[in-house]
């Protein structure tokens, strides 16, 4: 079986890695202008990227952080903005009301903003006046949630629900080298969502290439609650397991209440998301957490950086192409015991 090798970019803020490999890329033209070169000069440096520019008004929006992935996007937002001294940020109050985000951003596009980057609480609901912005010349920078339209954003970034799934199967494939009719538990998010059945059926697909299946499998909401009540459901209902995955972190809080109120431990579990109290736990090696498989809470961060670099009229520094992509999705390695030094700097907290 072929296994997921990656590793989590960091963020745009550290760009300039690739200028070496650019200039590499120019010294081997032996000084000759050629289209690559031109290409090239058109683009803006890392240096020129980071340097203070024109001030520019950027609108953010999104759900009510109530719960931890989604206050560590609201505050990646906050903290990616302060740390330009060129970026006025508009902050709307958070959400979970798709007429109230609309209104936030009609009121952005009549205060004339020069970006807005928006992690819809419904993609749907939230597209049309997203068109409305890119139709004024405002360009959108949607995250997480898709609009239904493409054309309702300059850009959209993405974690990899579907690929969360393959790593967390994959893992657990490894871990189980092959053992024949294995127990797998499955603790899902929101079933309805999309991104819950995305991941689901990555985990699925993962499992199939060695030759394994969810034996059982629950779902919960996102939270602490949730995911206590859908993990003593499953537990009570499966006397033995060899490995669980539970896609959220957040919900995974009660779901280790629930573990350890059963006296449970002849299972490992995999973690979703990547809580830094979650990475804690798998430092430690005191429980059945074994691993989890990151979603950036990072992705608004990202958002007001790429925001930026559109309103003044840059580029992204990396890139030989002198652009910024339409379509950025973020990677979801696995942390492990072996690798959570590299990863639990950006952790949030549940």
């Amino acid at each position: 079986m072929q296994t997921r090798r990656s590793t989590w970019a960091r963020s745009i803020f550290t760009a300039g890695a690739a200028l070496g490999a650019l200039g590499l890329l120019a010294g081997c033209t032996g000084g000759t202008s050629t289209d690559t070169d031109a290409a090239i000069d058109q683009g803006t440096s890392a240096d020129e990227n980071q340097a203070s520019g024109d001030t520019v008004v950027i609108g953010w929006s999104g759900p009510e952080a109530d719960h931890g992935w989604l206050g560590a996007i609201n505050s990646g937002a906050i903290g990616a903005a302060d740390s330009f001294d060129d970026v006025d940020l508009r902050q709307a109050e958070g959400t979970n009301d798709a007429n109230q985000q609309i209104a936030a951003v009609e009121q952005f596009i009549n205060e004339g903003v020069d970006a807005i980057v928006l992690l819809p609480t419904d993609g749907a609901a939230l597209t049309d006046v997203a068109m409305q912005a890119m139709d004024a010349g405002i360009p959108v920078v949607n995250v997480d949630r898709e609009f239904s339209d493409s054309n309702a954003s300059r850009i959209t970034i993405l974690g990899d629900n579907y690929g969360m799934g393959v790593s967390a199967g994959q893992y657990i494939c490894e871990q189980l080298d092959g053992q024949d009719g294995a127990t797998i538990g499955e603790i899902a998010g929101i079933d309805s969502l999309p991104l819950t059945q995305d991941r689901s059926q990555g985990f699925a697909d993962a499992l199939d290439e060695c030759g394994l299946e969810v034996s059982a499998r629950v779902s919960a909401d996102f939270t602490v609650a949730g995911g206590e009540s859908a993990a003593s459901q499953l537990l009570a209902a499966n006397p033995e397991f060899d490995a669980v995955w539970n896609h959220d972190d957040d919900q995974g809080v009660g779901v280790m209440a629930a573990i350890e109120a059963a006296g449970r431990s002849e299972f490992f579990l995999v973690g979703g998301a990547g809580s830094a109290n979650m990475m804690d736990r798998i430092q430690a090696g005191d429980s059945v957490i074994q691993a989890t498989v990151v979603y950036p809470s990072t992705q608004a961060a990202d958002g007001i950086a790429l925001a930026r670099l559109l309103a003044q009229e840059k580029t992204m520094s990396d890139l030989v192409t002198p652009s910024v992509p339409y379509r950025i999705v973020l990677d979801a390695p696995v942390v492990t015991a072996d690798n959570v030094d590299q990863y639990i700097d950006l952790a949030f907290e549940s």
